[in-house]
């Protein structure tokens, strides 16, 4: 060998590189060998991975081209099921009563006008908050004052319509307010401007209307159908003219209508009790159908009334309350001042009666927790004359009374 060769500063490089080459693959095939089994599981975990996703891959192309060819014919299979099969789940049934009644429900949402306020800087007001701590650290306080009003959003309930013209049910005190004005969203998304046709004297219910025809009403149920129930199975319970309910009532939907599985409504929805378990309370609808049709022909809510605040006498109350009798009901006043036991110039008035008196039936039906007096008077008109038996100061007699139209309170 040409020993000059050696000498040479191209091949010195040269012979450096390739040395240093193999010393680099020598300890790449070391590294290989020692750790060959982790390597080769690597490998093959990626093999398999890519074959399974290939093989996937496949599948789904098949179930799309299924899915493609059979969308058609899967649903109008589905569609004929339905047509055909009676709806026995009651999931589903709740589900139908839903969507055939969803039209009708609709929101109300109350606007005022309330004062508007903007912040100003008065230069001739001046202060330290640091006091002593730092004298001379005066600087201006900024100041409010009124610019005007503006419209916002201070409430809102639910309400059903019960005519195609706009009639619309709700509660009495979501329409409360008369310096306020109520805006009805129907379910399509459309907005309109709602008048207050009349408030209950007796209920917590008020008739409200929107122009226009064509809207989608309820059908009116028999609220004295509802079975009662004493279980947590979601059912009604009728309580003494009131539905209890689980179903969820808030200050949103307050107003709303109470469904049966007909989809008919069976009660409005007025509160739910604070504390409890989602126990609500809705009006039976058969107590709210007389509003509903003085209002179609009058235009307004005409009911008969007494004229007299009272309690219900039972055993408890009588013995508590050391009472000759454990029925009938207790001309008694509130709790406040202006919460008379006999409204002035009412008809109980001009026929006698006074607090403490026990009215104990009424044209000779027992009063008690089956025939409520006020349920009874509801079903009267107007004009008619009815005869109460009273316990007044230990006697009993019979007082005629001639029932006159409630005031619109």
């Amino acid at each position: 060998m040409n020993k000059n060769l050696f000498k040479n500063p191209f091949f010195l490089t040269f012979l450096t590189s390739f040395v240093s080459l193999l010393l680099v693959l020598a300890i790449i095939a070391g590294l290989v060998w020692r750790y060959r089994a982790e390597v080769f599981s690597y490998f093959a975990k990626e093999y398999l991975a890519e074959q399974k996703a290939e093989k996937d891959k496949i599948q789904t192309d098949k179930l799309n081209e299924v899915t493609l060819n059979e969308k058609v014919g899967v649903e109008n299979l589905v569609e004929k099921i339905i047509e055909k099969e009676p709806v026995l789940d009651q999931q589903a049934q709740v589900v139908n009563a839903v969507k055939k009644t969803k039209e009708a429900v609709v929101s109300i949402i109350i606007i005022k006008e309330i004062p508007k306020y903007e912040a100003y800087v008065d230069p001739n007001v001046q202060a330290n908050p640091f006091g002593n701590l730092f004298p001379g650290f005066n600087f201006n306080i900024p100041q409010y004052r009124q610019n005007g009003t503006e419209k916002k959003e201070v409430g809102g309930g639910s309400g059903f319509f019960v005519t195609s013209d706009g009639l619309i049910v709700t509660n009495k005190h979501v329409v409360a307010q008369n310096d306020v004005e109520y805006t009805v969203y129907t379910n399509d998304g459309k907005k309109h401007t709602a008048t207050v046709v009349a408030r209950d004297p007796v209920l917590d219910i008020a008739l409200i209307k929107v122009s226009g025809f064509g809207f989608t009403s309820l059908a009116i149920g028999d609220s004295d159908t509802l079975e009662t129930t004493g279980d947590n199975t979601g059912k009604t319970e009728l309580l003494d003219h009131v539905i209890q309910t689980d179903a969820a009532i808030n200050p949103g939907n307050s107003g709303g209508p109470l469904l049966n599985l007909k989809g008919e409504v069976v009660g409005v929805n007025v509160a739910i009790a604070q504390g409890s378990q989602s126990i609500g309370f809705a009006l039976p609808i058969n107590s709210v159908k007389s509003a509903i049709e003085s209002v179609k022909k009058t235009g307004k809510i005409v009911r008969p009334y007494l004229g007299v605040r009272y309690v219900a006498i039972d055993a408890t109350m009588k013995e508590k309350n050391q009472l000759s009798v454990d029925y009938g009901v207790l001309v008694k006043g509130g709790a406040s001042a202006d919460e008379l036991a006999v409204i002035p110039g009412s008809p109980a008035n001009k026929a006698g009666i006074v607090e403490n008196d026990i009215i104990l039936s009424i044209n000779g039906v027992k009063l008690n927790e089956d025939n409520n007096l006020s349920s009874i008077i509801r079903q009267k008109k107007i004009g008619d004359t009815v005869t109460l038996r009273v316990l007044s100061k230990g006697f009993e007699k019979n007082v005629s009374v001639t029932l006159e139209a409630a005031k619109d309170n």
